[in-house]
């Protein structure tokens, strides 16, 4: 089901970056070079982050980066940037994050299944690994 949004074109792997907006830029450029999104959808990410901290940290380790739909998302899509070594988002225990998954919608219905499969692959331990 993941296979519809990721693959080997929306997959980075790096062994680390200095900052967190770094790895936003590295993980949404996919997106952005395949025009799902467009330049501020990345800048509105990291305006939210410093006003309302690390929103998109989820778990440890996990962060799901994503903006509103009229913040620069063009279409549906996902990307992936997997880390050797995990930077800090400031999230306190769920730092450091070596797994980012940007999330773009351009409505706030679109993404529930995309959403759903995540859950479902999150949920495994076995496809974590």
């Amino acid at each position: 089901m993941l296979g519809t949004w990721l693959s080997d074109a929306t997959i980075t792997l790096r062994e680390s970056v200095e900052t967190w907006p770094q790895a936003l830029e590295i993980c949404g450029k996919p997106l952005l070079d395949a025009g799902v999104i467009a330049p501020e959808y990345i800048t509105a990410i990291v305006q939210q982050h410093q006003k309302l901290g690390p929103y998109y940290v989820l778990a440890p380790g996990l962060a799901m980066p994503h903006a509103r739909p009229e913040e620069g998302a063009k279409g549906l899509g996902l990307s992936l940037l997997k880390l050797q070594r995990g930077v800090s988002f400031g999230a306190d225990e769920f730092d450091p994050v070596d797994i980012i998954i940007m999330l773009a919608a351009p409505d706030k219905h679109s993404h529930i299944e995309m959403i759903s499969a995540l859950a479902e692959l999150f949920s495994s331990d076995a496809d974590m690994e």
